[in-house]
């Protein structure tokens, strides 16, 4: 009977153990800043009157 209530009390260890939930939370303007950041490099890289078409440049394939 006392095996029973160890191993009882061990698998509700381990089944609590196990329901460990992790959240990271991201500062908003922190995230909004960057991707605002990235939007104004990636319009940089291209020449103003370009179409938004690959350049040239850029091997295509056939």
């Amino acid at each position: 009977m006392r095996s029973l209530t160890v191993c009882t009390t061990l698998g509700c260890a381990l089944l609590l153990q196990g329901c460990v939930t992790i959240n990271i939370y991201f500062p908003a303007a922190a995230a909004e800043k960057a991707a605002d950041k990235i939007i104004d490099e990636v319009w940089q890289l291209k020449k103003p009157g370009e179409p938004a078409t690959p350049s040239s440049d850029t091997p295509q394939s056939k």
